[in-house]
């Protein structure tokens, strides 16, 4: 396996060597970013999650941030709950479930903002990839939807146990939405949390990421922390329905982005085209200034590029090593992954 690994990335540098593209230059110090915390062994969002990310050397624990009907910012992948809690089997809630249309898509089901968070305690967590991740099912039912101030709490917890800085990577979901439909600001919940927190300074291990662009913008004159504009494969934020994604990370696009931001956390397939070349991103966002954190590296097959795979099945574990190192060289500044454990052995080599 080392020698495929050794290969692939020889023949990347020959292509760009071909073509006239610089040497690759190892990244230094590439940060873990815990997706959801350990999710590829726990279920998502959950302190259990995050906890274990921690124990297996994560630099950053990440929590995607939804409201609670009364103001409470708490951790789901979604602001609707079915998909990653029992909410739609609690007959209780039945009258809950309703359609929305959230940045431009129709959603039905149940949404974390019209329940309190008396509510939400009542429910359980559950694995949201089953069909991939079945051994994590076992964990069903056994773990609380956590708030932001219980995600602080803990890394302050571990950061005394370990002597080690934990940072704290938050996501806005869905910022506009919410304040459109709902009356909530996320963004303002979220500025008062970590000025309570004393976590709103130049000098704290938080990076702020969103999808849109006018909540960075807003955080970026209210809060120092480090910011980062999230950018996808297609269609472009839903606060500006004229922006593309595909033009925010030519030159011009990401010299804007670097009027606010810090960093720009990116879709791993805009850093390769279809044959494993590099597109040039991640050089053209450095050259601008900005970080470059890829995401999502989970160790799966199906989620890994052809040339990575080990066996036939989806869910078998494919060449986390080889991701990595082709990640390092690229220079990316930072991973994010469901496999923290993984990725930080990967790393030591």
């Amino acid at each position: 396996m080392p020698g495929e690994i050794t290969r692939f990335v020889l023949k990347i540098s020959l292509i760009l060597a071909v073509f006239g593209a610089s040497a690759p230059v190892l990244a230094e110090d590439m940060l873990v970013i815990a997706h959801r915390g350990a999710s590829g062994e726990r279920p998502e969002h959950t302190l259990a999650a995050y906890e274990l990310a921690i124990d297996q050397g994560a630099d950053y624990v990440e929590p995607d941030l939804v409201v609670t009907k009364d103001l409470v910012l708490v951790a789901r992948h979604e602001n609707e709950l079915s998909d990653t809690t029992d909410v739609g089997s609690r007959e209780e809630f039945a009258d809950r479930r309703r359609s929305k249309t959230i940045d431009g898509r129709l959603v039905s089901g149940w949404f974390a903002e019209d329940f309190t968070l008396a509510e939400l305690r009542t429910l359980r967590a559950k694995e949201r990839l089953p069909g991939i991740r079945p051994a994590n099912t076992r964990y069903d039912g056994l773990y609380q939807v956590p708030t932001f101030a219980e995600i602080v709490q803990l890394v302050r917890a571990k950061e005394a146990e370990t002597g080690r800085t934990i940072g704290l990577y938050p996501e806005l979901k869905h910022p506009t939405f919410l304040l459109q439909d709902a009356g909530i600001d996320s963004v303002d919940l979220l500025v008062t949390a970590l000025r309570e927190a004393g976590l709103d300074g130049a000098d704290a291990a938080v990076f702020v990421q969103c999808f849109e662009v006018g909540p960075l913008r807003r955080l970026d004159r209210l809060v120092d922390v480090k910011l980062v504009q999230l950018v996808n494969t297609n269609d472009g934020p839903a606060d500006e329905p004229a922006m593309r994604y595909g033009d925010m990370v030519s030159p011009s696009g990401l010299a804007e982005i670097a009027d606010y931001a810090d960093a720009v956390g990116v879709n791993m397939n805009l850093l390769f085209g279809p044959e494993g070349i590099p597109s040039g991103l991640a050089s053209d966002a450095q050259e601008a200034g900005l970080a470059v954190h890829a995401w999502t590296l989970r160790k799966e097959n199906a989620y890994l590029p052809p040339v990575l795979r080990r066996g036939t099945a989806e869910n078998g574990t494919g060449d986390v090593l080889g991701m990595v190192t082709i990640l390092e060289a690229q220079g990316i500044d930072g991973v994010f992954t469901d496999d923290p454990g993984l990725v930080v052995s990967a790393l030591a080599q």
